[in-house]
């Protein structure tokens, strides 16, 4: 499935003047041109958020301060959060969303071309401004990713700077999902039924409608943080009668369903990814359709357990404690049917899909520590520990960003016509998931034994764990690097990707649409 009308196409008319150069990427309306430009952008902010990471583990590598201030420690800590979630991971899947939904649906393009557009220049400014707020007085701010107040009340300008961004980020975000779903249900290809979409469409469809949910609930939260901060209200002062409470409330409405919108398209790409690698449909289609939105409605009532600390009533504990255990259910599913997609496949393990499966394994890790900080009174125990680093990096780097690399061997060739070097590939994925789990893994008994999350020192107990974790980190960033490499090698030439470059053994097509979009597989063209 092609692009059929906009395959060069700016705005309409064919005969219209083509912008060159600089010129061409600011003005395009093309959907692969923006998509494209939100995988760059997500890829240098990847960059910059792991710089900041490094920094934080070379800090860790032994206890007592040596290289940086505990001041700035804290507010690499915020602006590593907020640059990996809202500059990294979340543009990466509207990358995949603008180049692959059109053609999965087989639409010309995306609905709105121009607010496409905008949507992707909303987010440069916007990166400049977090990054930015390291330059003014006081510094960035050293709150948090969450921006928990009252912290966030006695900040500097960086503070201000930092709502404006994550303000700009959000508009970017609804705008992006408007046009998600105005595509996936207005501009389907005929015959192409909801039901007969590839899954990456369905994810994103879900994902879109969160994000239309949530945003807006997060803007809500940080503009009481700046009206208590300039304009005399107390939403969060409990001086004027306000409660530092609500605002954790307000961002976990948020928040929740946001690790969801980061986790549901790589749902997608992997339900892509495996069937393809392991030559037979997907298993269960339907059930994961379902799966996925059981997932999108039970996240919005499992917020508070972020909170089990802040002194709320049992009964809510045990409301949100067996909610958030029944979000294991569905995301069971969506594993045993990866699983049974394998089951006896004539599988092969290129890049794409030793990404898959290492997504599998290690995102169902993080998935087993989510459960154990569900538990009410066991959660009392992590909170605030590296053992919630860890768990939450288990689920949003081996989740959400091994996804995002599959996706990006899987559809490469399809973008530049080039296959990538599968050796530089391959290399890529072994050092990243060895070194992912030597940077990672200490870190639970490292919350385990007590150490607390955002300190620039420790016990000297905790020395040894801290090590291998630093050794690790540095292992996974330098592994990037291969990355880069073969994205690099690929664009600038190398092999030819011929037009059916996954094809496998009983010859099914690039995007398998489980089930196909003809009324029984006899029915489909034998492709020889």
């Amino acid at each position: 499935m092609s692009t059929l009308a906009h395959e060069h196409g700016h705005g309409h008319g064919a005969h219209a003047h083509h912008p060159s150069g600089i010129m061409r990427w600011i003005t395009t309306t093309n959907h692969k041109d923006i998509g494209t430009l939100y995988l760059w952008f997500s890829l240098i902010m990847f960059f910059t958020g792991g710089v900041m990471a490094l920094v934080i583990r070379t800090e860790l590598f032994q206890p007592g301060l040596q290289w940086v201030n505990p001041e700035f420690f804290n507010q690499l800590t915020t602006m590593h959060g907020l640059v990996m979630v809202f500059g990294a991971i979340m543009p990466a899947f509207v990358g995949f969303a603008n180049w692959q939904i059109p053609m999965m649906i087989g639409a010309p393009d995306m609905a709105f071309a121009r607010m496409n557009n905008w949507s992707f220049w909303l987010l440069p400014p916007a990166a400049i401004l977090l990054i930015g707020s390291f330059f003014v007085p006081g510094g960035a701010t050293g709150a948090g990713w969450t921006l928990y107040a009252p912290l966030t009340l006695q900040m500097g300008m960086g503070m201000d700077l930092a709502i404006f961004a994550v303000h700009i980020l959000g508009a970017s975000s609804i705008m992006g999902a408007i046009n998600i779903i105005v595509t996936i249900l207005n501009m389907r290809a005929p015959g192409m039924t909801l039901m007969k979409m590839p899954l990456f469409a369905w994810t994103w469809l879900i994902t879109a409608y969160l994000l239309i949910a949530v945003m807006p609930v997060l803007a809500g939260a940080v503009t009481m943080t700046l009206t208590d901060r300039h304009f005399g209200t107390s939403f969060f002062t409990a001086a004027g009668g306000g409660d530092p409470i609500l605002y954790q409330h307000v961002f976990w409405f948020f928040g929740h369903p946001e690790v969801y919108i980061m986790i549901l398209p790589a749902f997608g790409i992997v339900s892509q990814v495996i069937p393809t690698f392991a030559r037979k449909p997907l298993f269960g289609y339907a059930s994961m359709v379902y799966a996925t939105a059981s997932i999108a409605i039970l996240s919005f009532i499992v917020w508070a357990h972020h909170m089990f600390t802040t002194g709320m009533p049992a009964t809510a504990q045990l409301f949100f404690m067996y909610a958030t255990m029944l979000i294991a259910v569905p995301t069971g599913v969506k594993v045993f049917n990866w699983i049974a997609t394998m089951w006896k496949g004539s599988m092969t393990f290129e890049t794409p899909m030793l990404f898959a499966v290492g997504f599998i394994f290690v995102f169902t890790m993080g998935g087993f520590t989510g459960l154990m900080c569900a538990i009410t009174p066991v959660d009392i125990q992590y909170q605030e520990t590296y053992f919630v680093v860890a768990h939450f990096h288990y689920v949003l780097v081996a989740g959400s960003l091994f996804a995002l690399f599959a996706g990006t061997y899987y559809w490469l060739p399809k973008w530049t016509g080039n296959m990538y070097p599968e050796g530089l590939g391959k290399l890529h994925f072994w050092c990243s998931i060895i070194s992912f789990n030597i940077a990672f893994f200490p870190m639970h008994f490292l919350g385990l034994a007590g150490m607390p999350r955002r300190i620039p020192d420790y016990a000297t107990q905790f020395t040894d764990f801290n090590v291998v974790s630093t050794i690790g980190a540095f292992g996974f960033g330098l592994s990037q690097l291969f990355f880069l490499f073969a994205i690099l090698r690929c664009i600038r030439g190398g092999e030819r990707a011929d037009g059916r470059v996954w094809e496998g053994a009983e010859g099914l097509e690039w995007h398998l649409p489980s089930p196909a979009p003809y009324h029984s597989w006899e029915d489909a063209p034998v492709v020889k």
